[in-house]
């Protein structure tokens, strides 16, 4: 099968990079660390494979891979993180927030990107139209960091009036705001961009607010590949989320 679109090509290899990574985990040889490092050189291997048959001249940058100081010089960069939240993955047990995240960035700025959630049965991609859905309820549900939240997002949330929800992957915690299970996601302290970037690029499409906690852009594929901080949210409380931000700031 050959792939002429971007947006396709990447949900195709994330969705087929889950469905493995779920085939492994149903395996009763592997358990804990051992199931988590062969699920990430499986991923790799197939997803590394996969982009370097169908776009043989791009770069990739992968979390589970020797860095490729060439993608640089590419205006074509994959930023792939083939098991985003491995400590989830290899629990006991049914946790679903693991992710697979596959992302294309073109001189810097993502263009088509996939983040599959094996374990939920669902693969977002920015090829689809899908929407961001909203789920109103009393008060504002932020997710944050299943084992680093930090007290800085405790007290934006209180600032807000809002309930703090923890979760593993990153690609979850976006997908959950994207799906109206949360109104945003919030990171402090810095990330990978392979943790960042599909994410924000399937949330970006799919209309919500994605940005740094000052409200610029996010910037890919840098000599240092990471993203410091990351607000994705409803587009209808960015404002509030960010002055709520700013005002926690001044007070460091």
């Amino acid at each position: 099968m050959t792939f002429d679109d971007d947006h396709q090509l990447a949900m195709h290899i994330a969705n087929d990079a889950g469905r493995l990574l779920m085939a492994l985990k149903a395996s009763a040889v592997l358990s804990n660390g051992a199931l988590g490092d062969a699920a990430d050189a499986v991923a790799q291997q197939f997803i590394d494979r996969a982009i370097r048959l169908h776009r043989p001249s791009d770069a990739i940058l992968s979390e589970e891979a020797p860095p490729d100081e060439r993608r640089l010089q590419q205006r074509r960069v994959w930023i792939v993180d083939p098991l985003d939240g491995t400590r989830e993955y290899s629990e006991s047990g049914n946790r679903n927030d693991w992710a697979v995240h596959v992302a294309l960035c073109v001189d810097g700025i993502p263009t088509a990107a996939a983040v599959s959630l094996p374990a939920q049965g669902v693969t977002y991609n920015t090829g689809s139209a899908t929407r961001y859905s909203v789920n109103e309820k009393q008060a504002l549900r932020i997710v944050v960091s299943r084992t680093r939240p930090t007290a800085f997002a405790a007290s934006v949330a209180m600032t807000l009036g809002a309930d703090l929800i923890r979760m593993g992957s990153a690609g979850a915690k976006g997908m959950a705001v994207l799906r109206g299970d949360a109104d945003a996601y919030l990171a402090i302290g810095e990330m990978a961009e392979w943790d960042s970037c599909a994410p924000a690029a399937v949330c970006t499409a799919a209309g919500l607010h994605v940005s740094r906690i000052d409200g610029t852009p996010l910037a890919f594929n840098q000599a240092l590949p990471r993203t410091p901080d990351l607000v994705i949210c409803r587009p209808a409380i960015a404002e509030a989320l960010l002055a709520a931000i700013a005002i926690e700031r001044s007070r460091i």
